[in-house]
């Protein structure tokens, strides 16, 4: 591990609601949440605001509906997501060779292979830098890890949330690790941390505590020489440069073998929906459904099927999955489950919540989240299904966003990003001066010779150097 803190770990805040508040000034500062609407939708994103009513990413939409009534609840716009990623990416390529992204919101940079910094006052002053350029060329924050590895710095940037700095000085990780949850650590999910806890581990001191040898025993060779490793922060993993994902995909191993016929077809479920969640992080969609089993001898079957298109919808995946399981025998118990997806395409507009190959792109779950009173009207044609948070823009009054439609009605509210919370208007949905449009930049274009893009506000947020136990910048 190296001796300075120069690598950087950078998360966006809450990036899909942060990038919907930018967009809709009547929505900043209240409760947003971003994702499928559907019955079995699940939250993609939630604002602070939303947060604090206790719905977060994964939840069950329907879940928080019931937690925060009266957010805003908005299908995801993806391709503006995209839009803003990359003028992130860019800023961060611009510091080094190394950046290796995890998601459209979230990358580590080797801020030491691009010579932006060398100790811990450059990296410091790059990361200032980097969130003041990200806030003038997008208008949103993000928050900063700075450290001496990567799974260092990606627990800095989760204590600088929300919009924040940390930078762990080199000598202080132990110190700041030890009274940290077992599920802080890279590789601890559910199962293992649950598995930890009956052991009576629960913190990373306790894991040091326990030794190396307790680790394998209760974990497996590979797994516990691994944990205990980051247990006392050594991370040697390098920052790797972006490659192109051939396969997104999760898995489970069992702490005891599944017999259960049933429960086994609730995990691949379970499995498929967390995996078109990481496929939409990563904004992309795919072909090739796949199913891996390994069965109580060791035995392991992987079976596929290929789509006549690529999809990102989790009811497309989990009925894939289903009928892939139905042809696998798990008689005698099953110990690991996965479910992946290949044959990756970037996401279209067109099929961000398509159901089988030939349905309407509102097709079943879609259409049956939306009430009665607020479906599209059954004429109005698939590029005019009014879905809540998509831009639109009228003849004569200009650009705005759909608030909601039914009863051959839609709703818009107009305003522009950098316009005061604008009125509400209703017209008939198939209105010929009514649209859909393109997303508005957020941070207007100035004309050249006029300098940068404007500030958003007056500087960045706060910044915090952690040192022993840790400090939480935000």
């Amino acid at each position: 591990m190296r001796n300075a803190p120069t690598i950087l770990h950078l998360d966006m805040d809450a990036f899909f609601a942060q990038a919907e508040q930018a967009s809709k000034p009547s929505l900043r500062g209240k409760a947003v949440v971003v994702g499928g609407l559907g019955p079995r939708g699940v939250v993609a994103t939630a604002s602070y605001e939303a947060r604090v009513f206790g719905v977060h990413s994964a939840m069950p939409m329907a879940q928080a509906r019931r937690l925060a009534p009266n957010a805003a609840y908005l299908t995801p716009r993806f391709t503006f997501y995209r839009a803003i990623s990359d003028q992130v990416m860019a800023l961060l390529r611009a510091l080094s060779p190394l950046v290796e992204p995890l998601s459209l919101d979230e990358a580590f940079v080797d801020l030491e292979a691009g010579g932006a910094a060398w100790d811990s006052d450059s990296a410091r002053l790059t990361g200032v830098r980097l969130r003041t350029d990200i806030r003038a060329v997008t208008g949103l924050t993000g928050s900063v890890g700075l450290a001496a590895s990567k799974m260092l710095a990606k627990i800095a940037s989760e204590q600088a949330k929300p919009n924040g700095l940390v930078l762990i000085e080199p000598g202080t990780e132990r110190a700041l690790l030890g009274p940290l949850s077992v599920r802080t650590l890279p590789g601890v999910g559910p199962a293992t941390g649950d598995h930890l806890r009956r052991a009576g581990i629960t913190t990373i001191d306790e894991i040091v505590e326990a030794g190396e040898d307790e680790l394998v025993r209760l974990l497996g060779k590979a797994h516990g020489h691994g944990l205990y490793a980051m247990a006392l922060a050594r991370d040697e993993r390098p920052v790797v440069a972006e490659r192109e994902t051939k396969s997104v995909s999760v898995e489970d191993t069992y702490d005891v073998d599944i017999h259960d016929r049933l429960r086994v077809g609730l995990e691949v479920q379970r499995l498929a929906d967390r995996c078109v969640r990481r496929l939409r992080g990563a904004g992309l969609s795919g072909r090739t459904i796949v199913l891996k089993v390994r069965r109580y001898d060791f035995s392991t079957l992987t079976r596929s099927e290929t789509l006549r298109g690529p999809t990102d919808d989790p009811a497309v995946v989990r009925e894939a999955a289903a009928r892939l399981l139905d042809s696998v025998d798990t008689t005698g118990g099953v110990r690991l489950l996965g479910v992946g997806v290949s044959g990756l395409a970037d996401y279209t507009q067109e099929d961000l919540f398509a159901q089988a190959a030939g349905e309407h792109p509102l097709g079943s779950e879609e259409e049956a989240a939306v009430p009665e009173e607020t479906r599209p009207a059954a004429s109005v044609p698939a590029e005019h299904s009014w879905r809540p948070g998509h831009d639109v823009r009228h003849a004569s009054l200009g650009h705005g966003w759909v608030q909601g439609s039914g009863l051959g009605r839609v709703t818009v509210r107009f305003e522009t990003p950098d316009s005061e919370p604008g009125r509400v208007r209703t017209f008939r949905v198939d209105d010929p001066d009514l649209e859909p449009a393109d997303p508005l930049p957020l941070v207007p274009v100035r004309p050249s010779g006029e300098g940068g893009a404007a500030r958003a506000d007056g500087g960045a947020g706060p910044e915090q150097t952690g040192v022993g136990s840790g400090a939480v910048g935000g």
